[in-house]
Order: C-alpha cells, then structure tokens, then sequence
C-alpha cells in the first residue's frame, strides 16, 4: 500500500525535471542576454559590493521568474512553456529599455553605485513580471 503510493507521488517526477531543466535554462539564457545588453558588467559590480547593480540584476531576474513559473503553471506542454518563457524574456529586455529611456543616467548610476536608480530599475523589472504573469493566465 505505502509502495503504491510513493510510485504514485513519483508518477510526474519525469515532467518535473523536463520542466525544471528547461526553466533553468531559461533563466541562464535570460541572464546571459541581459548582462550583454547593459553596458556596464553587473556580476563584476555586485562582486565589489555594488548594491545598484545588485538591486537591479536581482529585479530583472525575479521579474524573469514570476512569469517564468507562471508559464510553467499554466503551459499545456513544454514547447508552450517555451514560446511563453522567451516572451517573459523579451518583456523583461523591453522593460531595461523603457526605464533606461525614463532614467538616461541610469547606465552610469548604476555603475557609480547610486543604489536609487538601481532599485528603481529592479522594481520596475519586478513590477512589469508580475504584471506579464498575470496577463499570461488569460
């Protein structure tokens, strides 16, 4: 009986890691196309404890994951949840250059460790995922 039921528990595992390798790979693509197209090197910045570059990448990543997992959630398969994962990414892209025409200082804020426009930048990266998760339940 208890067997019966943990091969049952187990009975999506294969899904699960389907889902979760490419949502990771997702996430690293996202990442690496969004560090290239800031002009200035984040993850050496946050290395040096700059708090703007660390509020900004980590809003742009969080606002990648909530309508990454949202995405997952509602997909009806994997390619659906990549076709919606690369529309996360390109919301995500857009948002940096939205606030970047808004705030034009930003890319030298950032750098010089302003930390407002950096955590500007983050919740807005954060605000517009969670707005594009929403609009994706639809």
């Amino acid at each position: 009986m208890l067997t019966h039921q943990l091969l049952q528990s187990f009975a999506g595992f294969d899904d699960f890691l389907i889902y979760l390798v490419i949502s990771l790979a997702l996430l690293g693509l996202f990442l690496a196309v969004y560090v290239r197209i800031t002009p200035y090197h984040e993850i050496a910045l946050i290395r040096e404890g700059n708090m703007a570059a660390a509020y900004s990448l980590s809003g742009a990543m969080l606002g990648f994951i909530v309508p990454l997992a949202s995405a997952v959630g509602h997909s009806i398969n994997p390619v659906d949840m990549v076709v919606w994962g690369v529309i996360a990414l390109l919301i995500q892209l857009c948002a940096f250059m939205l606030t970047r025409m808004l705030l034009p200082n930003i890319t030298a804020d950032i750098p010089a460790g302003k930390p407002a426009p950096g955590f500007f930048l983050g919740a807005v990266s954060l605000g517009v995922g969670i707005l594009n998760a929403a609009s994706m339940t639809y």
